[in-house]
C-alpha cells in the first residue's frame, strides 16, 4: 500500500484526537502486528529481521546509521508504524560522541538541588531528542543501601524523599512541557520496585523484601514520580518472594494501576521474560513465559526476540485470547501518537552541531558538578594558600584519565559497540584543570595502577547472547611506581592524590565483594602520608568507598563521585578556593564491607550500637559535607506545636555564617515519631532547604511541610499518622549530635 492510500486512514489524520487514532489503528492490525508492537530490540543485531518480519515497535542501542536505516524499513511495512528509539541517557546522552556528559546520578545527587537536576535533564533531552532518539531509561529510583551493588551510582542515594525530589525534577526536564515538544523524550522510572535490596549486594538476586517494607520506603519515590506524570515504568530483574517482578500482580495491578491509577507504560528489563526461562526458571519455555508476561499487564518487552514466536504459540495453543495484546498495543500506540513520530518520525536533525555538546552545556555541566563535590576532611590546608604554595605534585591512577572520570554509561563504558569514548578534548581531568587555573608549578607521576579486566573462565556470553563482564583482576603495588610519586610530593607543597575505583568494578553484574581501594592505590596512599607532604585525597568513586586508615592522617578528603566532563576543571576550581565545596552526602560511607547495609534510617530495637570489633557508626555519614567557612545553628521554634494530621508544620530556625568565606547551606529537616504501633525508622528527611549565606550572615529559615508526611506502614499495610509525641530535628547532617530538636504532638 502506497504512503498516499494510507493517508485516507483516519489514524493518519493529525487533526482527529489521539483516542480516535489508536481505535482506528488498533482495529486494522493483525495479531502479528500487534505483537510485534510490544517488541523492543537491540539495533546491534538484524535490523532487517526485526522490523520486517517481526514488526517491531522499537529498538534501543542504536547508532544514528541505523536510526536511518530502521526508518527506510519501516516504510516498507504495511502499516508504516513509527519506531520508538529508546536509549541508556542515563547523565547525559551516553551514546553519542561530542554529547555533553554530566557527574552520574550519584554526584548530582550530592548537589541536593532538583532544580539543577531538572536543568540537566532537559539539556539532555535537547541533545537526546535532536539526534533521534525518543525515549531515556532514566531516572532510577532505586534506593542503595548494601555499597557492593554495582550500580549505586545510578541511583540518588539511600534516601526516599531525597530520591522523589530529584527523580520528579528529571521527570519534568525530560518530558518538558508535553510529549509535542519536539525536544521532549519520554522519563523512565526505573527499576520497579525493590530491585537494589539484593542479597550481599549480589545484582538481580533475590529481594528479600515484604510488602509492608516496600511501601515504607521503596514504592513511595515511585508513587511520587508517578503523580508528576512520568510516562513509563520500567520493570526491575528481580524476583520477590519468589516472583518476577515481571509477574507480580500485586505491584503491577493491585499498587500501581489499581492505588495509584497509572495509566503509563510499562516495559521490562533487558530480556526479563526470557530470563524466567533460562536463569530463573520460573517458567518451562517462552511460550508460558510470553503469555504470564502479557497476562500482568507488561507492555513492551525489552530484548526477548523469541517472544514473538513464543506469543502467538500462546494464542494458537489457547493460552491467551487473541485480544490479549490490545491494552498494551493502545498504550504503545498512544505514546507514538502523542509524540508525534506518524507526522515527524524524529530521525537525526542535519544541525546536531549546533545542538549537541554546546557551549551553553558544558557551562551547566561546569555548575552542576561544582555543586556536586564533597569535602569530607579539612584540617585548613583547603583551599591551598598561595602564598604558602609553590610547587604541587598530582598522583594517582586517575588524576589524568579521562575516560574513567565520566562513569557508568557514558560511551566508553562499554554499552555502545560503535563508541570507544567520548572526545578528548571535551574533557578536562584534575591534572588538566590545575595546569590550567593553579598559579603555581605542577609535576605529575601515576603513582598505582588498579586493575586489569580478564575473560569470564565461564564463557564470553550468557545463555542469551549477552556478553558476560570480564573478571577484575587487582593489580599488585609497584615499588618503582610508588617512589617516582614520593619523589614528586616530597619536593612539592601538596600532594593532590587522586584514587577510586574504576570500569569493571560497576555497572550490572559488576557488584564487589570488597569495599577497599584495588590495585596499587592503598600503597600509594601509605606511602604519600609518611613523605610528611600535606596530602589531599580526591576520592573519584562510582560509591562510597573503604579507605585506608592512613587516610585519617591526610590533610583533606573530598569525594567527586564520577564527576563528568567537566569534573577537573570544578575540582581544581575548588582545590585552589575559586569556588565553595557546598555538596552533601546523599549517602553514607561505611567503615568496613562488613558494615552492610550502612543507611542513616535504621530500623530502632538492635541490641547495641556497634559490632564487638567495629561500631556501627558510619565513616561519614548522610547529609555530612564540609564548607570553608562555619555555620551555626540555634533557636529553632515551632509555631504550633499541637497539630492534626491535616495541618502543617511551620518551624524556624537561625542560620549563621561564622566564618570568613561564603557559601550555600543544606537546612535538612527530620522527624522523629517517638512512640510507633509498628517498629520504624529513629529517624526520616522530611524536607530541605538551601540558603545563600554571606561571611557573618545570619537568616532565619522558615520550614513548613504537611504533617501527613510525618507516616509509618502500620501492621496491615497502611501508611498513616498515628497520633503521639514527635520531635522536629534540624541541623547541617543526619547525625545526632549535630540536630536542634524540638517537640511537637499530632491529636
Amino acid at each position: 500500500m502506497t504512503e498516499t492510500l494510507l493517508d485516507l486512514h483516519p489514524y493518519r489524520n493529525a487533526a482527529l484526537p489521539v483516542e480516535e487514532r489508536v481505535a482506528d489503528l488498533l482495529g486494522r492490525m493483525t495479531l502479528e502486528e500487534k505483537v510485534g508492537q510490544m517488541l523492543q530490540l537491540d539495533a546491534r543485531d538484524d535490523l532487517e529481521d526485526h522490523v520486517l518480519r517481526r514488526g517491531a515497535g522499537s529498538i534501543l542501542h542504536t547508532s544514528p546509521e541505523r536510526i536511518v536505516a530502521a526508518r527506510e524499513l519501516t516504510l516498507r511495512t504495511r502499516l508504516q508504524i513509527p519506531l520508538i528509539v529508546g536509549e541508556d541517557c542515563i547523565h547525559g546522552h551516553s551514546f553519542w560522541p561530542g554529547a555533553t556528559i554530566y557527574p552520574t546520578q550519584l554526584g548530582m545527587a550530592a548537589s541536593w538541588d532538583p532544580s539543577l537536576v531538572e536543568k540537566v535533564a532537559r539539556a539532555t533531552a535537547v541533545e537526546v531528542a535532536a539526534t533521534g532518539i525518543h525515549w531515556t531509561f532514566s531516572p532510577v529510583l532505586c534506593i542503595a543501601r548494601d555499597l557492593r551493588w554495582g550500580r549505586v551510582n545510578e541511583t540518588f542515594g539511600e534516601d526516599p524523599h531525597l530520591i522523589g525530589e530529584l527523580a520528579s525534577a528529571m521527570v519534568r526536564g525530560y518530558q518538558g512541557d508535553g510529549l509535542d515538544d519536539p525536544t521532549a523524550i519520554l522519563a523512565t522510572a526505573k527499576h520497579f520496585a525493590g530491585y537494589s535490596e539484593t542479597q550481599g549486594g549480589r545484582d538481580a538476586s533475590e529481594a528479600d523484601i515484604s510488602r509492608r517494607k516496600l511501601r515504607s520506603w521503596f514504592l513511595p519515590p515511585f508513587e511520587r514520580v508517578a503523580r508528576e506524570g512520568c510516562r513509563t515504568f520500567m520493570l526491575g530483574y528481580q524476583t520477590t518472594d519468589g516472583v518476577p517482578i515481571t509477574l507480580n500482580d500485586w505491584l503491577l495491578s493491585d499498587v500501581l494501576r489499581g492505588e495509584w491509577g497509572y495509566t503509563g507504560t510499562l516495559i521490562t528489563d533487558w530480556d526479563n521474560v526470557g530470563r524466567m526461562v533460562w536463569e530463573q526458571r520460573v517458567q518451562p519455555d517462552i511460550t508460558r513465559a510470553a503469555a504470564a508476561a502479557v497476562r500482568a499487564g507488561n507492555d513492551m518487552i525489552m530484548t526477548t526476540p523469541t517472544f514473538f514466536e513464543g506469543a502467538l504459540d500462546a494464542v494458537a495453543r489457547g493460552l491467551l485470547a487473541e485480544d490479549a495484546f490490545d491494552a498494551a498495543v493502545a498504550r504503545i500506540l498512544t505514546l507514538k501518537f502523542e509524540l508525534g513520530l506518524f507526522e515527524d518520525p524524529r530521525t537525526p536533525r542535519a544541525d546536531l552541531d549546533a545542538v549537541v555538546g554546546t557551549p551553553a552545556h558544558a557551562g551547566l555541566n561546569l555548575d552542576v558538578t561544582r555543586r556536586s563535590l564533597v569535602l569530607l576532611e579539612n584540617d585548613g590546608t583547603l583551599p591551598l594558600a598561595p602564598s604558602a604554595t609553590r610547587r604541587i605534585a598530582v598522583v594517582g591512577p586517575l588524576a589524568n584519565d579521562a575516560q574513567e572520570q565520566l562513569g557508568d554509561w557514558a560511551g566508553g563504558s562499554g554499552q555502545a559497540g560503535w563508541l570507544d569514548g567520548q572526545p578528548r578534548e571535551m574533557i578536562t581531568t584534575v591534572l588538566d584543570g590545575l595546569r590550567e587555573i593553579a598559579p603555581w608549578e605542577v609535576v605529575h607521576a601515576r603513582g598505582a595502577d588498579i586493575l586489569t579486566l580478564e575473560p569470564d573462565p565461564a564463557g564470553a556470553t550468557w545463555p542469551d547472547g549477552q556478553p558476560r563482564p570480564p573478571v577484575v583482576r587487582s593489580v599488585p603495588a609497584d615499588a618503582a611506581q610508588i617512589a617516582e610519586a614520593v619523589d614528586a610530593a616530597s619536593s612539592a607543597d601538596a600532594v593532590i592524590t587522586v584514587v577510586g575505583d574504576a570500569r569493571g568494578l560497576y555497572g550490572e553484574g559488576r557488584s564487589t565483594a570488597t569495599l577497599e581501594l584495588l590495585g596499587g592505590q592503598a600503597a600509594l596512599l601509605d606511602a604519600l602520608v609518611e613523605s610528611g607532604t600535606p596530602v589531599i585525597v580526591v576520592l573519584m568513586a562510582s560509591k562510597p568507598l573503604v579507605l585506608p586508615p592512613s587516610v585519617q592522617r591526610a590533610a583533606a578528603v573530598l569525594w567527586v563521585a564520577n564527576p563528568g566532563m567537566q569534573g577537573g576543571r570544578a575540582i581544581a576550581e575548588l582545590l585552589t578556593g575559586a569556588i565553595e565545596p557546598t555538596g552533601r552526602l546523599p549517602i553514607s560511607f561505611a567503615r568496613h564491607a562488613g558494615q552492610q547495609p550502612t543507611y542513616y534510617n535504621q530500623i530502632r530495637g538492635q541490641h547495641g550500637d556497634r559490632y564487638a570489633d567495629l561500631t556501627q557508626a558510619p565513616a561519614w555519614a548522610f547529609g555530612e559535607g564540609r564548607s570553608y567557612t562555619t555555620v551555626s545553628y540555634t533557636d529553632l521554634m515551632i509555631e504550633e506545636p499541637e497539630l492534626t494530621a491535616s495541618a502543617t508544620i511551620t518551624a524556624h530556625v537561625t542560620v549563621t555564617n561564622t566564618g570568613s568565606r561564603p557559601t550555600v547551606e543544606t537546612v535538612q529537616v527530620y522527624v522523629r515519631d517517638e512512640v510507633t504501633s509498628v517498629s520504624w525508622a529513629e529517624k526520616e528527611l522530611k524536607t530541605f532547604r538551601q540558603v545563600a549565606l554571606a561571611p557573618g550572615q545570619t537568616e532565619r529559615v522558615r520550614i513548613d511541610f504537611p504533617v501527613a508526611e510525618c507516616t509509618i506502614v502500620d501492621a496491615a499495610g497502611a501508611r498513616v499518622v498515628e497520633p503521639g509525641e514527635f520531635a522536629l530535628l534540624v541541623g547541617p547532617s543526619s547525625r545526632d549530635d549535630v540536630l536542634l530538636s524540638a517537640p511537637f504532638r499530632v491529636s
